[in-house]
């Protein structure tokens, strides 16, 4: 059979006669990529590799591949080309618990040239919707990347700023046009941790990492790949992915939301004036969050004609992570201060830290093997209630009557092969769950209650009302500070073209000067909803704020209440 050509007016595929690769490339001929079209669904028990591949089959615009694995029963490809998209969906019949499945790549065994054969790439610039290093917002197509709900701030492990973004990327070779790599499957089916780009020489493939989570039994089917060229840039990338995600019904659609004016209040948090206090020795920041500290914060603020509507009291607060009830040692009357600020016509949301079971048995725990607790279990119907229980004391009328969560630390979500879970779930469908499960609680006890988090991923805009767009630098980095709006930019540009139907809470820590807080100052409200971290010094520095910064600082404020 010869080679199989598709052209239209946004690009041109060549699948090649053996079924191993297709040849993509602009309507002008300027070459893209030249796609391997074989995969590879590795499993807890070996590696897939292809035998052999079938001769393609046609029906119109859509083509099928069939190839023999080592691994499993029966494996196969359709390729479905649009007029100004290609859809690959990959998958395999057979038992077996996934470990990485790879796209655009995979291994042959076949006569002539053996091993992984990687997608080739004329590419040059590669597009991340997932922030990492501060000073990157695109980085070279031969460099990694890595989109998911797992990461730190240890080397290697930086991109935990959006735990998840959305899981697409663009890709360019230097001219006008951007080309999108978009992953598109129910959120349920998000099984694994992270979607990782590989690179090799002009070269790259996918990976999706499950961690033998994830059991294949019967037919399987990897997530949608989703190729549309001819993107004018990134953010048009995202915002027709979003569209897409909407069309299948694995998001909700990005209509406009009737939201509480409350909610678009310039917000103050205390964590920076907390680390403030901490840099001058007074302890560890966590200990700071203290009912004296959050009374001398606002104080001095008020001082200067600066009066936050919303306020939120971070990390700690609490006496223990798990149980999130007031450290009295901290709040003598947690209920009380929070019933005074909303009598002033304020209102306040309490810090959550997600996955940590302080507190709480170690049976509601995902565990280690030899039983040790990890992280909290959503899959647990006990758990599930303990966090109904915590919502519950810090929401409730009964408890603390706070008014909303800022849900913190989402790239804690586990990852590991060898851990264990009460019931089905891992990776990026396992945080949605864990999610699902407050956010129902916060609105069940409080229906115009706010939830913060850090998921610019559009099929978590049922478990958020506003996206924070997170530390502005990774404090463990050494070297040079980079410049911080243009990062943040980015990272707003990110969210709304993402969830445009999400507020989008602006952050404020930490800044390298006071000369890097002022210059984000002045543009924070064309991004979203004011933040404000600081009450009386920047903390890296030490630097005090003077009365010109405080009339900055209400400026700002005049400008976002009157757009």
């Amino acid at each position: 059979m010869s080679m199989h050509v598709v052209e239209t007016g946004a690009y041109r595929l060549e699948i090649a006669a053996d079924g191993l690769r297709a040849t993509l490339s602009s309507p002008t001929g300027e070459h893209w990529a030249t796609l391997s079209l074989l995969a590879a669904f590795d499993r807890t028990d070996g590696v897939d590799e292809t035998l052999s591949v079938s001769e393609l089959r046609v029906d119109d615009r859509t083509i099928e591949i069939h190839r023999r694995s080592t691994l499993w029963d029966g494996a196969g490809l359709s390729i479905v080309c649009g007029e100004d998209e290609i859809e690959l969906r990959h998958r395999v019949t057979g038992k077996g618990a996934l470990t990485d499945v790879h796209l655009l790549g995979g291994r042959s065994l076949l006569p002539g040239p053996t091993g992984f054969m990687f997608t080739g790439s004329s590419f040059r610039t590669l597009f991340s919707p997932n922030p990492g290093d501060p000073g990157k917002l695109v980085r070279g197509a031969d460099e990694a990347a890595v989109i998911g709900v797992s990461g730190d701030g240890t080397p290697g492990r930086g991109h935990w700023f959006f735990t998840p973004a959305p899981l697409f990327l663009a890709l360019t070779t230097g001219g006008a046009d951007w080309m999108g790599l978009g992953v598109a499957a129910p959120v349920e089916e998000l099984g694994f941790v992270q979607l990782s780009y590989r690179p090799g020489d002009r070269a790259f493939h996918l990976a999706l990492e499950y961690e033998g989570h994830t059991q294949a039994a019967g037919e399987l089917s990897a997530p949608a790949l989703v190729v549309t060229p001819g993107l004018a840039d990134p953010a048009a990338g995202i915002r027709r992915h979003r569209a897409d995600l909407s069309k299948r019904g694995f998001a909700p659609e990005p209509a406009p939301r009737s939201t509480p004016a409350w909610w678009t209040e310039p917000i103050f948090c205390g964590w920076g004036a907390q680390c403030h206090l901490a840099a001058t020795g007074e302890g560890g920041a966590p200990a700071l969050a203290t009912q004296e500290n959050y009374d001398a914060f606002l104080g001095a603020l008020e001082e200067h004609g600066v009066v936050p509507k919303t306020i939120v009291i971070d990390d700690k607060w609490q006496g223990a992570y798990g149980t999130n009830l007031p450290d009295a040692r901290k709040w003598p009357d947690l209920k009380g201060w929070i019933a005074d600020k909303h009598a002033q016509g304020r209102h306040v949301l309490l810090w959550w830290k997600a996955w940590d079971f302080e507190g709480l048995p170690a049976d509601l725990c995902i565990r280690t093997p030899d039983g040790t607790p990890v992280a909290l279990d959503p899959t647990n119907p006990r758990t599930r209630e303990a966090l109904r229980d915590a919502v519950t004391a810090m929401l409730g009328p009964d408890g603390a009557d706070a008014d909303g969560l800022k849900i913190d630390f989402t790239a804690r979500t586990p990852s590991g092969t060898a851990l264990t879970t009460h019931g089905p779930g891992w990776g990026i469908a396992l945080l949605h769950d864990l999610l699902s499960v407050v956010y129902s609680a916060v609105k069940d006890v409080k229906p115009d209650a706010l939830v913060i988090t850090q998921t610019p991923h559009p099929s978590f805009g049922d478990v958020a009302d506003m996206v924070r767009l997170n530390d502005m630098l990774r404090i463990d980095d050494l070297g040079p500070r980079p410049a911080v709006v243009p990062q943040m930019r980015y990272r707003a540009a990110v969210a709304s073209a993402a969830c445009p139907e999400l507020l989008i809470d602006t952050d404020d820590w930490c800044v390298t000067d006071k000369a890097t807080w002022r210059e984000y100052l002045d543009v924070k409200e064309e991004l979203g909803v004011p933040s404000l971290y600081y009450a009386t010094h920047i903390d890296l520095t030490g630097e005090p704020l003077e009365d010109d910064d405080y009339d900055a600082l209400r400026r700002s404020w005049e400008r976002w209440s009157a757009r």
